[in-house]
């Protein structure tokens, strides 16, 4: 740290108590000044040769007889005006980063210029800022997180803007030319504790990081801090990812409790509020200066600090812009209400956000049709991207899933968002809606019905196959589904005529054991009414991971199959059982939806339908087996 001596006589300045300072000489003192709570018993003649200020307080005091001069309103208060006697007097003081502020303004109170004599305190604190103490990078900073107790005084005196454009003018500068001190908090490199096994005992000097300046800038007040960023975007040097790693930063430091993600409002609600707006205010506009991580820490935090409307919608609007780099865990948002374990409201705005990007266009409810509509230019959105933000979604929902509070209209809002052409595989569909119907096991009908139809079952992997015939969970129908679209991916393919030996092994052993029983299922299709898809109450087994298993069917050929369907037991599936194996499902589809279009194309939310017509034979067929049974 800086600093500069002024005067050489010792320091005579004594106190009496807390409240009176006097100057121990032979020479009687002549004047009692009262500055705020402190008497200074002092000399008239050294004081009044440097201040034109206390000159004209001293012929006021003596027109009116009065024996003590009030100063109430000097800056800095008794300590700064001690600095500025001292220096009347010639005695020895220190000036340094933390008083020169309360110095400087206490002179210009006092009139302490250099017209009055040469060489007077106020020129003296001049020269020390400009060749000491404004050239120093930590002095500066100090400096201006000294000037928040002094204003006006130190905006008027220009040192908040000399000590902001110090500090920016140091911040943009090229690292490789940083030659101060500075705080840097990351992990060492190898090289630089010595644990690198190629380490040659030689310790090289490492280059200085971009936003080698973040650290240091933390120890500003917000309104300081905000003022000095400010300036170093104006300087246009600072990339705008290192701008958002100074903000982060900031948070990090700032806000408690935000490092692990659940923000306190503290003894000071209204500070770590107007702290996180401010933060979202200054946020760059680049897309991508800042992760969509920290967009959703910040997003959770104005949550729980119930920040105003515009700031929450501005973290919504680059949260979404950005959706597909954030993590399921970003996401989950805890509720506001204690309705719910989350708040997915909040998080569905995120995802409309992204949604909306293509259209361009923003969504309104009911409510709000009057309002006026936000118009925007749509912008391209990668089809990654939205696979990438569809299976996001589908993990999220397998953490919300286990809430038992959780409504199911928010779970299917939600999922049908994304659209169901972005991803290729609906595994993370699956594992959302298996838990969802473990969780909640008192879902009517209808619900059951409404949360399986979102799921394509073609886009179902083999191992996600293997798990939901064997998940008692689903309906009836949705097995049936899974079933005869294994069956249609062996008809179409390229081997036609090697059948089922095409697929995995596990889904070839399900459709021998089960393809002479599509008699019953198509029977069980076509004839079951709304009951079954409630299916059997005990729950099928967890889809932690979708490992393939051995398989047996629902139930076995002889409890699944009717006569004129039935494949003979002794495997006679080399001759017509091949044909039958591929024409089966035809079959089925003209049952299912006759005079509905071919079956292949038909998406899982359209075999959720009631059936067209039913036979008297296959009713009679259907009662015999319309018990479902446990996999084993």
């Amino acid at each position: 740290m800086k600093y500069m001596k002024l005067g050489s006589k010792p320091d005579a300045f004594q106190s009496d108590g807390n409240s009176t300072r006097f100057v121990a000489t032979e020479l009687a003192t002549d004047i009692v000044l009262n500055v705020g709570d402190v008497k200074f018993h002092l000399h008239k003649f050294p004081l009044l040769s440097k201040s034109p200020r206390l000159q004209k307080l001293v012929a006021a005091t003596e027109e009116e007889e009065e024996d003590e001069i009030d100063i109430p309103d000097i800056p800095g208060g008794p300590a700064a005006f001690e600095i500025c006697a001292k220096f009347c007097y010639g005695m020895i003081v220190t000036l340094n980063a933390y008083n020169v502020v309360a110095a400087r303004c206490a002179a210009e109170y006092l009139e302490m210029h250099e017209a009055v004599e040469k060489g007077n305190l106020i020129y003296k604190i001049e020269v020390f800022l400009s060749s000491s103490i404004l050239r120093a990078w930590k002095d500066s900073i100090i400096v201006l997180h000294t000037t928040r107790s002094l204003l006006p005084w130190a905006e008027d005196l220009k040192l908040v803007a000399r000590c902001t454009d110090s500090i920016a003018s140091k911040a943009s500068i090229d690292p490789s030319e940083v030659d101060w001190s500075y705080t840097y908090n990351r992990k060492k490199l190898p090289s630089e504790n010595g644990l690198d096994p190629h380490w040659n005992g030689v310790r090289k000097q490492q280059s200085v990081p971009k936003d080698w300046w973040v650290e240091d800038l933390c120890d500003l007040e917000m309104d300081s801090y905000k003022r000095v960023l400010i300036a170093i975007r104006t300087k246009g040097k600072i990339a705008d990812d290192v701008v958002g790693e100074a903000l982060k930063a900031y948070a990090y430091r700032r806000l408690p409790g935000f490092a692990r993600g659940s923000v306190t409002c503290g003894s000071d609600p209204m500070r770590s509020r107007t702290i996180l707006e401010t933060i979202v205010w200054l946020l760059p506009t680049e897309p991508g200066s800042v992760s969509c991580s920290f967009l959703l820490k910040l997003l959770r935090s104005a949550s729980a600090l119930e920040c105003g409307e515009t700031c929450k919608k501005e973290l919504i609007r680059r949260a979404g812009r950005q959706l597909q780099e954030a993590a399921a865990s970003d996401l989950l948002l805890p509720s506001a209400t204690g309705e719910t374990v989350y708040d997915v409201d909040l998080v569905a705005s995120v995802v409309e956000e992204f949604v909306m990007q293509d259209d361009g266009t923003a969504r309104t409810s009911p409510e709000a049709s009057e309002e006026v509509v936000e118009v925007r230019s749509p912008v391209f959105v990668s089809p990654s991207s939205k696979a990438a933000v569809a299976n996001l979604v589908y993990e999220y929902l397998a953490e919300v899933a286990k809430d038992p509070d959780q409504p199911h209209p928010k779970f299917v809002e939600l999922a049908e968002m994304v659209s169901a052409a972005s991803t290729p595989v609906h595994d993370g569909l699956y594992r959302a809606i298996d838990v969802y119907l473990k969780e909640h096991p008192g879902l009517s009908k209808s619900e059951k019905r409404r949360i399986c139809s979102m799921m394509d079952c073609r886009k179902l992997s083999t191992d996600a196959c293997v798990h939901a015939v064997q998940n008692e969970r689903l309906p009836l129908r949705v097995v049936v589904q899974i079933l005869f679209f294994e069956r249609m991916r062996a008809a179409a393919a390229p081997a036609a005529a090697a059948g089922v030996a095409q697929l995995p092994g596990n889904v070839k052993a399900l459709l021998r054991e089960n393809g002479g029983s599509y008699g019953s299922s198509r029977s069980a299709v076509t004839t079951n009414t709304e009951d079954d898809w409630d299916g059997v109450p005990s729950a099928g087994g967890d889809l932690g991971s979708l490992k393939p298993a051995g398989l047996v069917g629902r139930g076995g050929g002889s409890h699944r199959s009717s006569g004129g369907s039935e494949i003979s037991k002794h495997g006679d599936e080399k001759g017509n059982g091949k044909v039958k194996g591929i024409l089966m499902p035809k079959r089925i589809l003209s049952k299912l939806w006759s005079g509905k279009g071919q079956g292949g194309e038909n998406s899982s939310s359209d075999m959720s339908e009631s059936p067209g017509s039913v036979t008297q034979e296959e009713t009679k067929s259907t009662h015999s087996r319309n018990t479902r049974h446990s996999v084993s």
